[in-house]
């Protein structure tokens, strides 16, 4: 189950739906926003997304997963627009026979997530703002703005 959405995350919903008698691990992961960052008082996130290819990139991921580890059940779901403090980002669910795995793939999920997933993260500050993992490309729209 791969989601991306405007939508509060519902990870009971999400972990209700990956359990079976099958599975004796449950691993729910969830992202959440922090007041803070770098001593900078975090107000809110902002989060961008190309949808289409975000959900052929969580796909893959769940693919992969499930091959690696010999698991079934896996969801992902990702928020995007403006997540305030507090609120839920990211879920990841995955449900296997051991909590090896589960913990395991779950960690990996995450992981993956933030290496090849094209959602980006803007983290709004009081007084300013910094798009989270674009710093080069910040610079880069600087340069060329002062040229």
């Amino acid at each position: 189950m791969i989601n991306i959405t405007f939508d509060k995350l519902d990870p009971e919903g999400l972990t209700e739906a990956m359990r079976s008698s099958a599975n004796g691990a449950v691993v729910t992961f969830l992202g959440t926003t922090r007041d803070s960052f770098d001593g900078k008082k975090v107000i809110r996130l902002e989060y961008e997304a190309y949808e289409d290819m975000a959900t052929k990139k969580l796909d893959e991921i769940r693919k992969e997963m499930q091959q690696q580890f010999s698991i079934e059940d896996i969801a992902i779901s990702h928020r995007i627009g403006v997540v305030d403090i507090s609120e839920i980002s990211l879920v990841v669910v995955v449900a296997s026979p051991h909590r090896k795995e589960a913990f395991m793939a779950c960690q990996k999920i995450v992981d993956r997530v933030k290496e090849i997933v094209p959602i980006w993260k803007k983290e709004i500050f009081e007084g300013g703002s910094h798009w989270v993992a674009c710093e080069n490309h910040e610079l880069e729209e600087t340069k060329q703005e002062t040229v």
